[in-house]
């Protein structure tokens, strides 16, 4: 399988690629992986911490029940308690001086010493003893009693001991709620073994409940403890919603949130906490309050090894990058024959070489214009001189057409009247005539033009008399700046024989140049026949046509060379009506400055 080939793709994409692949999907990945490994490492080490807390909450309560057992065995191996205890007694005195010789002190000195136990009580059918300070009667409501029926219920099973939960006796401490509690329930039939025993007793040791809270209380647990019997029956919690003291809650009947902890911990080998359980119930937020911490120190590791890499991998493609782009923008100016070497130092590493090598090419390619092309700027003044020589060409027609003009106008009044004024005429004529043919320049001054312009209108004031009268109006800045030789006069000429002519009397002409912005203005105003809207767009439409050499004399090579010389940088302006007479405006941009016209070739 071909690898994907990444020569079309641009380098910042490639380094996109590569800071992608190589530095933020390893690095996310690597913390992700570091996160669940250091997440569940955190959730079993806090889940073995719960699991030791609720071992020893286990020990702890396991050690109470041994001891109030103990106690039970100490009692119920004591031969002189029995003895008392079993003895049938005259008088009341007599049980009064036994018992306080004996049985107060060995009832009494146990409660000091262990303080988790609330009471111990025998309980016995003698009835020649006095039933108070720990004594109690068999009755028969005693044997019906839920920790009597417990007894009877463990003796079958084989155990003479039993844990069991009952209403405390509230004779004794009547400063305390009276609740259940626990006690362990154990026959005195150890002499019976001997045949000495006369009679049923019982020993039943009350456990204090806030002995047993304290042992249930382990801060190191922030859920709820249940104490389960071998028939998952409630015994005791440390959860407040259940009522387990005034009625018999199985564990089963309980709910908890779905992502809730259970711990167990099972009693085995004990002959009175056989399969009783200790189950503590945790939220999950309990647990994973270490393992937040440790995603808040990973998160900001991965947002510094980031922001480290991703500086570092900017800073080196900024490097690049800027540079190649730099090199490609003046490809492209090379492109366009803008030939400019890239400035700035050179560096040393291979971008820096390619620098030195386009600069040196530039360098050669400039060379190579100023010598190889010099044969194509050699062609091309071939053609600038072929150019001026069209241009000669109109200028040419332009010329004939105007003499043919002049000519005519002396033959006719030379053959109505003989007078000294043709000389003058004559000599206008061959200022005109001779102008006409000298074409060493192209450009004149305005000056220069203005002459020709009066020749023109002596000669036609000549011919028409009183019937044409001129105004010519010219700024003085714009006397010496140059023009294209005789642009002005045919648009006077056609003023005053398609104009003036027609008329019977009362022709005038108004020639103003000025200088305008950069631009030399020159109009030309009648008072004559005027023209046609039809003729009027003639006229404008010479500015849509081709240049062409032609047959056509005057307006429209004139309008021809205006468009060779300036393109589209000169404007004409023509207004006119039929009787209304006619303005033609030309302007034309020049550079007063330098007396340069623009576009000059």
């Amino acid at each position: 399988m071909k690898l994907l080939n990444l020569d079309n793709v641009k380098l910042r994409d490639k380094m996109m690629i590569i800071y992608i692949f190589c530095v933020l999907l390893p690095i996310v990945f690597t913390n992700i992986v570091f996160y669940v490994v250091t997440t569940n490492n955190v959730k079993n080490q806090r889940l073995k911490e719960l699991t030791r807390a609720l071992e020893q909450i286990k020990k702890e309560f396991q050690m109470e029940i041994d001891d109030a057992v103990k106690v039970s065995l100490v009692f119920y191996t004591d031969y002189i308690l029995n003895e008392i205890l079993e003895r049938e007694y005259q008088t009341q005195l007599d049980y009064i001086t036994a018992y306080d010789s004996y049985l107060r002190k060995i009832l009494n000195s146990y409660i000091p010493s262990y303080t988790f136990m609330q009471n111990i009580k025998i309980y016995l059918d003698n009835p020649t003893l006095l039933f108070a300070g720990g004594i109690g009667y068999l009755s028969d409501e005693i044997r019906n009693s839920d920790w009597y029926q417990a007894l009877i219920a463990a003796e079958k099973k084989g155990s003479s001991v039993v844990l069991t939960r009952t209403k405390r006796e509230d004779s004794y401490r009547h400063d305390e709620e009276v609740r259940d509690t626990f006690v362990i329930v154990r026959r005195m039939n150890y002499f019976n073994l001997f045949g000495e025993s006369k009679c049923e007793k019982i020993i039943k040791i009350e456990l204090r409940t806030r002995a047993i809270e304290q042992v249930f209380s382990n801060l190191n647990i922030n859920g709820h403890i249940y104490l389960l019997n071998e028939l998952d029956q409630i015994q005791y919690t440390t959860d407040p919603s259940v009522n387990w003291q005034a009625e018999s809650i199985y564990f089963d009947q309980l709910h908890f949130p779905r992502n809730s902890i259970k711990l167990v911990a099972t009693y085995s080998g004990n002959r009175y906490l056989n399969n009783w359980k200790l189950v503590s119930i945790i939220p999950e937020d309990e647990v994973l309050t270490e393992v937040r911490k440790s995603r808040q120190f990973i998160i900001w590791m991965v947002i510094i090894n980031l922001f480290y890499s991703t500086a570092i991998i900017f800073w080196i493609t900024n490097s690049m990058n800027v540079r190649l782009i730099n090199i490609l923008h003046h490809m492209e100016k090379a492109k366009k024959q803008q030939f400019v070497p890239i400035e700035g130092p050179e560096a040393r590493d291979e971008i820096g070489e390619l620098q030195s090598e386009f600069n040196r090419m530039i360098l050669q390619i400039k060379s190579l214009i100023n010598d190889v092309y010099m044969a194509d700027i050699r062609q091309k003044n071939l053609e600038i001189q072929h150019f001026k020589a069209r241009l000669n060409a109109l200028q040419s027609q332009i010329n004939l057409h105007f003499l043919f003009n002049s000519l005519e106008t002396i033959r006719m009044r030379s053959l109505m009247k003989n007078e000294v004024e043709t000389a003058r005429i004559i000599h206008n004529m061959a200022k005109l005539l001779r102008s006409s043919l000298t074409w060493d320049k192209g450009y004149i001054t305005v000056k220069e033009e203005l002459d020709f312009i009066n020749c023109f209108l002596e000669v036609q004031k000549y011919r028409f008399g009183d019937r044409l009268n001129y105004h010519i109006d010219v700024d003085d800045d714009a006397l010496n700046v140059p023009i294209p030789k005789m642009v002005f006069l045919p648009f006077v000429e056609n003023a005053s024989i398609h104009g003036i002519e027609p008329m019977k009397e009362g022709g005038k002409l108004d020639i103003a140049i000025k200088i305008r912005d950069n631009h030399l203005l020159f109009s030309v105003r009648d008072n004559g026949v005027g023209m046609s809207k039809e003729q009027v767009e003639r006229i404008y439409g010479y500015l849509r046509q081709k240049e062409e050499m032609g047959e056509r004399v005057g307006i429209h090579n004139v309008i021809n060379r205006l468009k060779m010389l300036y393109e589209d940088k000169f404007q004409l302006l023509i207004d006119s009506k039929p009787g209304g007479g006619t303005l033609v405006q030309i302007t034309i941009p020049v550079d007063v400055h330098s007396n340069l016209p623009i576009n000059h070739p």
